[in-house]
C-alpha cells in the first residue's frame, strides 16, 4: 500500500472496511480481532511447534517473585540480582516480550520536563547502550540516530528551550535549530512551516527482544532465574498477627512459590494480577498502533522526529520509518484476553488516518512511500499518563512495575533500578512520589470513571504542550468539601446568597478534591461533566467557560489573571484574606503506644504540652523528607467527635497538605507495623473542614467570631485550642502558611458553613476577600516556606532543606532518619536549598538552570512572583563542581545567573527569606 497522498490514503482506508470499527454512540472498545502480522521484530515471534511447558522447574521458594517478561520485568530482575539478590524468579506466561513490550517502537528521548525523569532515562541509555554490552558481550540493538523535536510556534519551542537549559544541569547536549539548519541535518523533511526544532544528537532507539534477551543473560549469570511458559493463576495472601495482609506465595499450573514478595510487571493484566490479591491497579487498556513504510531513499541515519503539534512521531526503522502518534478517540481494550501473546489487532484506519496527514506533511516522500506492516497492539495508560510503582497500600509485599504508557522501553532501565531498590531496601534512591501509587487517594483508584476519564485525557493531550498552570478537565467534582457548592454570605451586598462557586472560584484538582485555585472577577466558572474532547460521538462541552479560563493561563509568560492573583495576595500582605484549605489531610494518632510512635515518626520533638502545635518532617531511613506536617498534642473527648476524639493514652491531630494524604497515611502506617506500634491512625479528612484567616487585620476580625482571647500572650503562634466559633466548636490553632499573622480553624463537617459566613460577615469592613492556592503559592515561597514535593522530597534531608530546626538533634530521642542526618551533618552538605531572586521582571516555574561562576550547579524546583517585593522568586539545590562542601561561603562568594529558555538572568542568593527575614509578622508584629 503506497502512502501517495492523504486522499489516496483515504480510499485505501475505505477498501479496508472489513477491518473497520462501526460503533454506537458512546461504545467504546471493540470485539477482540486479533492477526498475525508482518512486524519490524520478527525474531520475538513466537516459534511454531514450541513447547508449552516452563522451560525451567520452579522452586519451592523465593526472595522475590518478578511476574511479567517485558521491559519492566527484565530490568527489574537484572538490577535485583546486581544489588545482590540470586533467589529471585521471573516469570513469564508465554515467552519474554510476548505482551506489549516485543511491538513497541523503542524510542529514547533524553529530555522530559522532570529532573527526576531525565535521571530515570539517562540510566537506561547508560543500560542498553553500554552496561548489558560489557557484562555479556552481546549487542543489545541500540542505535544512536539522535532526536528531533518539531515546533510549529513559538510556544512550542519555548518549551524546548526549556527542555535545553534543564539538559545543560546534566551534561545532555542539545540545540536549537533553525529551519534552514534543520533542513540541513534531515534534507527529507518539509520546513516551510516550522518556527525551529531541538536536536539532541545522542537520543536513539532501542531493540526490544536484543535488551530483553540480553538482560535476562545477564540475570542468570547472577543467579537469577528465568522462568517462560509458566502463567500466574492466583497470588496466596495472608494475614499475620497484627492483622496485617502481606504476600504469602504465588500459584501456577505447575506448582507454588512461596515468597513475602511479588512484583507485578504484567502491563495490561497487570489489573487481573492485581485482583488476585486484592490490589487495586489504576490502569486502562487501549490500541496504540503504528505504520512501518517500505524503503524511503535518503532517510538512512537520520535522526527521530517527535512533531508534537501535528501529534505524530518519525522513527527511524533501518532505511524506512515508523509512523505513529496519540490520537483524541482512542480504542479501549475492555475485554482484556489472557491467550493474547505475540499478536496484534487489526489497524481501525479511521482512528489512525489523523496521524497521516501530519507524517506526509511533515516528509513529503511519504506520499510515494508503501506500507510494509501495520501494527496495532495493546497498551496499558494512567490517569496522569505516568507509571504505577511502589508497595501496594493493601498488601505488604506486593509491588506494582506497570501502568508505562507506552514508554516501558525508555523508563525500564531507571524505572526497574528504583524498583528494585524499592524491594530491597523499602524505598528507592530517587524521588519516585510522581510515580508511586500512593500519589492517587484510595477512593480512586478503584474508581473506574475516574480512571477511564483520566487516563483518556491523559493519553489525548500526552503530545500537548505542558504548560505551568494545566487542569485536568476529566472526572472532576470526584471530592468536594462542605463549602463548594452550599450557599454561602457574600462578600459584597447582594440580594441572593451566594455560593463560593458563585464567587468567581477556578477551582482546581488535587487528590480528587477540588480546591480553590484562585477568584475570577467574571463570575461562576464551574466544572462540567466530562466531554472526551467530543470523541466516540458525545457532545462537546460548548462555551466552556471553565476550560476558556484555563486556555487564557497557557502560557510561559505571565498568566492573563497575574493582576488576579496579585489582588489577592497584597490583601493578604496588607488587610486580610480567607483561605478555604478543607481539603487537607487531617488524622488522629492515638493509643498506648502513641507517644513512642510519635517520638519516632516525627523529627521534631512533639511532646509539648497539651495545646501546642508542632511544625515537623517525617523521615526515612536514609533521612530523605517524607512529609511535613503539623502534630498538635490534644487530650481526649468525652464523647468521640470528629474535633475530640475519645482516646486512652496520647493523642495527636495531624494536619498535612491534602495532595499528598495518601502518601503520609501509608507511610505512617507502614512505619507503625513495621515497629509493632500499638496505635490507630484514625482518618477525618472528610468529616472537617478547614478554614484559614491570614493577615495584619486577622485578629480584628476572628476577635468577633471566637469566644477566646486572641492576644499575643494569650494565644501565642503554634499553639491550637477548641472554641466557639458563632456558636459552633471549632479547633482554632495559631499558624500560618503565608507568612503573616493568621489562625487556621478546623471545624466539623455540618458547621462549616456557618462558621464561613460569620467570618466574611466579620470582615466585610476590614476589606476581607477570598484566596486560592495560587496566591498561597505565591506568598508561601515569599516567605521561604517549603513545598512538599517541590523544595522537599524524599531524596532532601532537612538539613540541605534549611530545615535542621524541625530535628530534635540535640536531644537523645532516636527518630526514624536521625543516624543518616549525624552522619550527613559530620560529613558536611554536598548540596544546599538556596533562594534566588532576579530584578528582570520575567516570569520563572521551575527547571531554570543554576550557575555559579559560569558553571551549571542546579536547577530551580519552584519558582513564582513575589508580589510584595516584586521579584520573581525561586528556589532550587546547589552543588559544588568540584562535589565539595556547599557552605555558606560558598554561596556568598558566587556569582550566579539563572537561565530560562536560553536567556540568562543575573540572580541574587539568598541565605534567609526576601521577605520578613526576622520572622516578625507570624508573630503579630507589623
Amino acid at each position: 500500500m503506497a502512502f501517495a497522498g492523504v486522499a489516496v490514503w483515504r480510499l485505501a482506508r475505505s477498501a479496508l472496511s472489513s477491518l473497520r470499527r462501526s460503533p454506537p454512540c458512546r461504545r467504546y472498545s471493540t470485539p477482540e480481532h486479533t492477526t498475525r502480522k508482518s512486524v519490524p521484530y520478527e525474531t520475538t515471534l513466537k516459534q511454531e511447534g514450541g513447547s508449552s511447558s516452563p522451560t525451567k522447574a520452579l522452586p519451592k521458594t523465593a526472595d522475590v517473585v518478578v511476574i511479567g517478561g517485558g521491559s519492566l520485568g527484565c530490568q527489574t530482575l537484572y538490577h535485583l540480582a546486581k544489588m545482590g539478590m540470586t533467589n529471585v524468579v521471573l516469570l513469564e506466561r508465554d515467552r519474554l516480550t510476548a505482551g506489549t513490550t516485543w511491538h513497541t517502537a523503542g524510542l529514547l528521548w533524553q529530555l522530559r520536563p522532570s529532573d527526576v525523569e531525565v535521571e530515570l532515562l539517562a540510566h537506561t541509555r547508560q543500560v542498553v547502550s553500554a552496561d548489558l554490552e560489557q557484562e555479556t558481550g552481546l549487542h543489545t540493538g541500540w542505535i544512536q540516530n539522535g532526536g528531533l523535536f518539531i515546533a510549529s510556534n513559538k510556544q512550542r519551542l519555548d518549551e524546548y528551550k526549556r527542555l535545553m537549559s534543564l539538559g545543560k544541569v546534566y551534561g545532555i547536549e542539545s540545540y536549537v535549530l533553525s529551519p534552514a539548519e534543520t533542513k540541513d541535518l534531515y534534507p527529507l523533511m518539509n520546513v516551510d512551516d516550522l518556527y525551529g526544532t531541538l536536536y539532541v544528537p545522542k537520543d536513539g532507539t532501542m531493540d526490544p527482544a536484543g535488551t530483553c534477551t540480553t538482560l535476562a543473560r545477564a540475570s542468570t549469570a547472577r543467579g537469577a532465574m528465568v522462568i517462560e511458559n509458566c502463567p500466574v493463576t492466583g497470588i496466596q495472601v495472608r494475614t499475620d498477627d497484627m492483622s496485617i495482609k502481606r504476600v504469602k506465595a504465588v500459584e501456577t499450573p505447575y506448582g507454588t512459590i512461596e515468597t513475602p514478595c511479588v512484583v507485578n510487571c504484567t502491563g495490561v493484566w497487570a489489573e487481573k494480577l492485581g485482583q488476585m490479591a486484592g490490589v487495586n491497579v489504576p490502569l486502562v487498556a487501549m490500541h496504540h498502533a503504528y505504520v512501518v513504510t517500505e524503503r524511503i531513499e535518503g532517510i538512512q541515519n537520520m535522526p527521530n522526529v517527535r512533531d508534537h503539534d501535528a501529534s505524530v512521531y518519525l522513527r527511524l526503522q533501518g532505511d524506512a520509518l515508523s509512523v505513529g502518534g496519540y490520537e483524541p478517540n482512542p480504542i479501549f481494550w475492555d475485554e482484556v484476553s489472557d491467550k493474547f501473546a505475540f499478536s496484534l489487532f487489526d489497524l481501525d484506519w479511521d482512528v489512525f488516518m489523523q496521524h497521516i496527514e501530519g507524517a506526509v506533511n511533515r516528509v513529503p516522500a511519504l506520499e510515494r512511500t508503501g506500507i510494509k506492516s501495520t501494527v496495532c497492539g495493546p497498551e496499558s495508560f494512567t490517569a496522569d499518563h505516568k507509571p504505577l510503582m511502589g508497595e501496594a497500600p493493601e498488601v505488604r509485599g506486593f509491588f506494582l512495575g506497570c501502568g508505562f504508557n507506552s514508554a516501558g522501553m525508555m523508563l525500564g532501565g531507571g524505572c526497574g533500578k528504583e524498583l528494585a531498590h524499592w524491594v530491597i531496601h523499602g524505598r528507592p534512591e530517587k524521588d519516585m512520589y510522581g510515580y508511586d501509587i500512593r500519589r492517587f487517594h484510595r477512593s480512586l483508584t478503584s474508581n473506574n470513571r475516574w480512571i477511564r476519564e483520566r487516563s483518556h485525557e491523559s493519553y489525548a493531550k500526552n503530545y500537548s504542550l505542558v504548560f505551568p498552570f494545566d487542569e485536568p478537565l476529566a472526572s472532576r467534582n470526584m471530592r468536594k468539601d462542605p463549602l463548594h457548592k452550599v450557599h454561602l454570605a457574600p462578600l459584597v451586598a447582594s440580594p441572593f446568597p451566594l455560593v463560593l462557586q458563585d464567587q468567581g472560584c477556578v477551582f482546581q484538582e488535587r487528590h480528587g478534591w477540588e480546591r480553590p485555585g484562585w477568584f475570577s472577577r467574571d463570575g461562576s466558572a464551574p466544572v462540567l461533566d466530562y466531554d472526551y474532547y467530543g470523541a466516540y460521538g458525545i457532545s462537546k462541552n460548548h462555551n466552556y467557560k471553565y476550560s476558556n479560563l484555563l486556555s487564557k493561563e497557557y502560557t510561559f509568560d505571565f498568566p492573563l489573571h497575574h493582576d488576579v492573583i496579585k489582588d489577592e495576595c497584597l490583601t493578604c500582605r496588607n488587610a486580610v484574606a480567607v483561605f478555604n484549605m478543607s481539603y487537607f489531610g487531617k488524622f488522629y494518632l492515638t493509643g498506648p503506644d502513641a507517644r513512642k510512635a510519635a517520638d519516632w515518626l516525627f523529627s521534631a520533638d512533639v511532646n509539648k504540652p497539651v495545646g501546642s502545635t508542632v511544625y515537623t518532617c517525617m523521615l526515612n531511613k536514609r533521612g530523605g523528607t517524607e512529609s511535613d506536617l503539623t502534630v498538635s498534642c490534644i487530650k481526649p473527648g468525652s464523647v468521640h467527635s470528629s474535633l475530640a476524639p475519645a482516646f486512652e493514652g496520647d493523642g495527636y491531630y495531624l494536619a498535612i497538605g491534602g495532595a499528598v494524604a495518601q502518601h503520609n497515611w501509608s507511610h505512617i502506617q507502614t512505619v507503625l507495623q513495621d515497629s509493632g506500634f500499638r496505635c490507630t491512625l484514625l482518618d477525618c479528612s472528610e468529616d472537617m473542614g478547614m478554614i484559614s484567616i491570614q493577615g495584619p487585620k486577622s485578629r480584628a476580625l476572628l476577635q468577633e467570631v471566637l469566644d477566646t482571647d486572641l492576644s499575643n500572650e494569650a494565644f501565642p503562634f503554634s499553639t491550637h485550642k477548641v472554641v466557639q466559633a458563632a456558636g459552633h466548636q471549632v479547633r482554632a490553632m495559631r499558624l500560618s502558611f503565608v507568612g503573616e499573622m493568621g489562625w487556621e480553624l478546623h471545624v466539623p463537617r455540618d458547621s462549616c458553613v456557618p462558621v464561613y459566613q460569620a467570618v466574611v460577615a466579620a470582615g466585610a469592613k476590614h476589606g476581607v476577600c477570598n484566596a486560592g492556592y495560587r496566591a498561597i503559592d505565591s506568598l508561601s515561597i515569599e516567605k521561604g516556606y517549603r513545598h512538599w514535593h517541590a523544595d522537599l522530597r524524599p531524596d532532601d534531608t532537612p538539613l540541605e532543606a534549611g530545615l535542621a530546626f524541625t530535628c530534635k538533634m540535640k536531644s537523645s530521642i532516636p527518630f526514624l532518619g536521625r543516624e543518616a542526618l549525624q552522619a550527613q551533618r559530620a560529613q558536611g552538605l554536598r548540596r544546599r536549598l538556596v533562594c534566588f531572586t532576579i530584578d528582570e521582571k520575567v516570569p520563572m516555574f521551575g527547571l531554570e538552570a543554576i550557575f555559579r561562576n559560569g558553571q551549571p550547579v542546579g536547577h530551580l524546583r519552584r519558582a513564582e512572583y513575589g508580589f510584595a517585593i516584586n521579584k520573581t522568586i525561586g528556589y532550587g539545590y546547589i552543588r559544588s563542581p568540584d562535589g565539595g562542601v556547599v557552605s555558606p561561603e560558598f554561596i556568598k562568594t558566587g556569582k550566579f545567573t539563572l537561565e530560562r529558555m536560553g536567556m540568562t538572568y543575573k540572580a541574587k542568593a539568598h541565605l534567609k527569606s526576601p521577605f520578613d527575614p526576622e520572622n516578625k509578622r507570624v508573630k503579630g508584629i507589623y
